[in-house]
């Protein structure tokens, strides 16, 4: 380790694949110390039934925390909560909260249910996405990677945002961790065509919604600090998931065999070790309003025609357009934040 916000640096120098010498999410929650330290603690993981959202899983109950995952697919849910249930070193529980994040109605009563069920929320991971899909709409008529990527969470994340503060304390301040990635440099989001009519374009869309995880998570941070809630948006990084599940076989095919790409593709496990890194990192206790990538925060980005390099776009951090898509999206979501 190198330093406090860069302690994998050699890990992460010389990629050859899954599965090489760059660290799990458990592996981060070890080097933390946070192996059932923290069993008073309550985290909420959203898209926690693949990929990643499945090892995040994983590594948040080793903590000893209460786990509370949120799923479509019930019976899916439950296999995957018995498997890490099975095999993992977490003293705590692991409820399951049924959603469908493309449902606006379905969200408010996922958020509800939760505060029926706990007065306590230290950690939200905000995981769930979906990339790439055909143009199509969300129950509430908005363009579909928006309305799962972004306007799902920031509802959810809203109307838990009261229990993040009440919940916070002094030697551990509340975080909101954003799933967000390299995609972002695609495209910023146009608030002239909110839903991408007649110009519709898979990855450009996508793009945009991860964009809007990066500006909520700087908002969260810059509104709610002061409150003892932190906010905090990555990348995870290129791993092989369901996520890729509408791009072409040509595609995949294509980037396994892309001699710059295929070394940086990792595991699941390893995947979700920056996510690890932002909600139980010591490292970021009383702290927030950072993207980061490779257990590290990233700086502006070298190239902006690529996914491969982990540096951010020029508007990630951007004051005027991120309290502009908080406005919008409370006007879009119904939700008003405390």
């Amino acid at each position: 380790m190198t330093g406090a916000f860069d302690p994998y640096s050699s890990l992460y120098s010389n990629p050859s694949g899954p599965g090489d010498q760059r660290p799990t999410a458990l592996q981060v929650v070890k080097d933390n110390d946070r192996i059932n330290k923290l069993t008073d603690k309550v985290v909420l993981v959203t898209g926690a039934t693949s990929g990643i959202g499945v090892e995040t899983t994983r590594a948040l109950h080793a903590t000893g925390a209460h786990v509370y995952i949120t799923a479509r697919n019930m019976e899916k849910a439950k296999a995957v909560v018995q498997d890490i249930l099975n095999t993992s070193e977490g003293k705590g529980n692991i409820d399951i909260i049924k959603i469908n994040m493309d449902s606006l109605e379905s969200v408010k009563q996922a958020a509800k249910m939760f505060l029926q069920k706990s007065t306590k929320l230290n950690i939200l991971v905000n995981n769930a996405g979906i990339m790439g899909c055909p143009e199509s709409r969300s129950k509430d008529g908005h363009e579909l990677q928006l309305a799962v990527n972004h306007l799902a969470h920031f509802a959810f994340t809203t109307m838990l945002l009261p229990t993040l503060i009440a919940s916070s304390s002094p030697d551990f301040n509340s975080r909101a961790i954003f799933v967000a990635s390299s995609s972002h440099r695609f495209a910023r989001v146009d608030f002239d065509n909110i839903n991408m009519t007649g110009i519709y374009q898979p990855q450009l869309a996508y793009g945009k919604s991860k964009t809007a995880n990066i500006w909520t998570a700087n908002q969260i941070e810059r509104l709610y600090s002061s409150q003892g809630v932190h906010a905090l948006s990555l990348n995870p990084g290129g791993i092989w998931t369901e996520l890729q599940r509408y791009s072409s076989e040509a595609d995949i095919d294509g980037w396994k065999n892309d001699k710059e790409l295929a070394p940086l593709m990792q595991s699941p496990a390893q995947g979700a070790a920056t996510t690890l890194w932002a909600a139980v990192g010591k490292v970021w206790e009383g702290l927030g309003g950072s993207y980061v990538a490779d257990c590290k925060v990233s700086a502006p980005a070298e190239r902006m025609d690529d996914a491969v390099n982990n540096g951010y776009a020029p508007w990630a951090y951007d004051e005027e357009s991120e309290e502009k898509l908080w406005n919008l999206s409370i006007e879009l979501t119904g939700v008003t934040p405390p």
